[in-house]
């Protein structure tokens, strides 16, 4: 093991020993979940990164994401013309300033949110999803309805997991609630996962096989995450769904149509957020940077410069990954990843770039958790206030269930 393993290995315990610090509560963590939230972390990544045939399995999800993403250009060059794809009528002076974001790279939201929904119906990702839900139960112990909602934030959005579990949210203990909310800010619903596997393929090797084993991993990390911040007073098991996961969708036809039109919500949800917040972080360095000399982004580089040292990510290179997380926070992983595109990558190693991959690799912003807040209070309002207190600080947790998927990924890869 290189000197960088060892730092990450070492970043691990770190991470837990700061989610237990963050949490104020001294009494009730279990040590079965720490050694579970640890070693279901290290062996996920370790069977999914090392085992040739899973590796090959997962390396297929990109060329899945390659055929979506073809599919996705035929219908938006047939609709859009050249700004969808499409050929130039004139000549490119500046290279690739022909791509336009909305039109371009979000329409895969709309062919991911059809094909989900047709995929439900069909019954195959509530087949996966009940599988990943029996390994979380033996390994953590907790309610069923709880590790179904972690699993399905795999897949899934922060508020379309919970909405499966609605009949059972009302009865989760107070620490079975809070992490199925950190659940769904640490880990990327597939739609997301397409768009961004496609921006970052030519600066991240297997790109979308990294961003699917990222999700698998960040699920018992967040659910370790959780019980270090809010333990259970004790274990005590919660009415768990009985029979199959409800079905949603009465045709083929109607799982198509409400998908797109679940997506195209989402998509302009997107557009709009990614408008907003960067727009507010501009307003806000235009005013902070004439009087301190700092931006929201320096600050974040400094903030969180140990969390990219923990990951075991080279001293020269911590900054320039603590600015890529601190973008996360303060605007959305959305622009990270674009961040990471852009710039190529320049000034981190290939190892680097990979777990700074799988550290972004979730809805950790301050924006989805005024969505999954919103989301679960109208699903639940009888625990409004308790899902309104627990807002901010499952976004705390799951950063640092993220930063657990990073180390782990840091622990395995050698330089």
């Amino acid at each position: 093991m290189t000197l960088l393993q060892l730092q990450a290995a070492l970043g691990l315990p770190l991470l837990c020993l700061l989610a237990w610090a963050c949490g104020g509560c001294r009494r009730g963590v279990r040590p079965r979940v720490v050694v579970a939230g640890l070693l279901s972390q290290l062996l996920l990544a370790g069977a999914l990164l090392h085992i040739p045939p899973l590796r090959q399995g997962f390396a297929a999800v990109g060329d899945a994401v390659e055929a979506l993403a073809r599919a996705t250009r035929a219908g938006t060059v047939l609709v859009f013309g050249y700004l969808g794809g499409g050929p130039l009528p004139f000549a490119e002076t500046l290279p690739g300033g022909s791509f336009i974001l909305f039109f371009q790279a979000l329409p895969l939201v709309l062919v991911v949110g059809a094909l989900s929904a047709v995929l439900y119906h069909w019954r195959v990702l509530p087949l996966v999803v009940d599988a990943l839900a029996a390994g979380l139960r033996r390994f953590f112990g907790l309610s069923g309805a709880c590790n179904l909602s972690v699993a399905a934030n795999i897949f899934v959005g922060m508020v379309e997991a919970p909405l499966l579990i609605r009949p059972w949210l009302g009865s989760l203990t107070r620490s079975e609630l809070f992490v199925a909310m950190v659940a769904g800010l640490a880990t990327i619903s597939g739609n997301m996962l397409v768009v961004y596997a496609t921006m970052i393929a030519p600066v991240v090797p297997d790109a979308a096989g990294q961003l699917l084993t990222a999700s698998l991993i960040a699920a018992p990390a967040a659910i370790l995450a959780g019980l270090l911040m809010l333990p259970e007073d004790a274990a005590r098991p919660v009415a768990a769904p009985d029979g199959p996961m409800p079905r949603l969708y009465d045709s083929t036809m109607d799982a198509v149509l409400r998908g797109t039109a679940d997506g195209l919500q989402l998509l302009l949800g997107i557009m709009a957020s990614l408008i907003v917040f960067v727009a507010l972080v501009a307003l806000v360095n235009a005013m902070l940077e004439p009087l301190t000399g700092l931006t929201l982004q320096r600050i974040a580089g400094v903030a969180f410069w140990p969390l990219a040292w923990a990951m075991g990510i080279p001293a020269e290179e911590c900054a320039t990954v603590a600015r890529s997380l601190g973008i996360k926070v303060v605007v959305n992983e959305f622009v990270s990843y674009l961040d990471l595109a852009a710039s190529g990558g320049a000034g981190l190693a290939e190892r680097s770039r990979i777990i700074l991959t799988y550290a972004l690799c979730g809805f950790t912003n301050f924006g989805s958790v005024g969505i999954m807040v919103t989301g679960m209070t109208a699903l639940c309002p009888e625990r409004r206030a308790e899902i309104t207190a627990l807002g901010l600080k499952s976004l705390v947790a799951a950063s640092i269930a993220c930063c657990m998927a990073g180390a782990t990924v840091g622990v395995l890869l050698p330089p």
